[in-house]
């Protein structure tokens, strides 16, 4: 189970990547990729169908990006997350945030295993905003959900 101190490490970070960065500016891994600029992180989308997002250089693998990152925030569907947790250790991180929230989430059992056995610190199945101070109302009723049910980091 994702600790709060794994969150915190993640959020701590100030370079990541954000797999599964959509060229429509309403997909949400755009809006949190955003969300993540907006907050002064230098955060690098990857999609491997664009070379470019809102004026960015887009990459189409973890391991494209030079230098590297110091982490990696996956929102692709989950068939996508064990070939880019690969890539996540080839290229050297050692923090991967796999997405969950209302829809289904990037993490599957195979993908966190291998980062455990690979020393990366994995958050599984949550969304950042959860965690992020200042984040719009609606976002709090998922948290609230997630404390209830006990799945809230401690």
């Amino acid at each position: 189970m994702t600790t709060k101190q794994q969150v915190d490490d993640f959020l701590a970070l100030k370079r990541i990547a954000v797999v599964g960065v959509s060229r429509d500016p309403k997909g949400f891994g755009t809006v949190l990729w955003q969300e993540f600029r907006q907050r002064r992180y230098e955060a690098i989308p990857v999609n491997p169908n664009a070379k470019e997002i809102d004026g960015q250089p887009c990459f189409a693998r973890v391991t494209d990006i030079k230098p590297g990152v110091d982490g990696v925030l996956i929102m692709t569907p989950k068939t996508a997350t064990d070939d880019i947790v690969r890539d996540c250790a080839a290229a050297g991180v050692k923090h991967v945030w796999m997405y969950g929230g209302m829809a289904p989430g990037a993490a599957t059992d195979t993908a966190v295993a291998f980062c455990e056995q690979n020393g990366i610190s994995v958050v599984k199945g949550l969304c950042p905003y959860m965690f992020l101070s200042g984040t719009p109302a609606f976002h709090g009723p998922h948290r609230v959900w997630k404390k209830l049910t006990g799945s809230y980091p401690r």
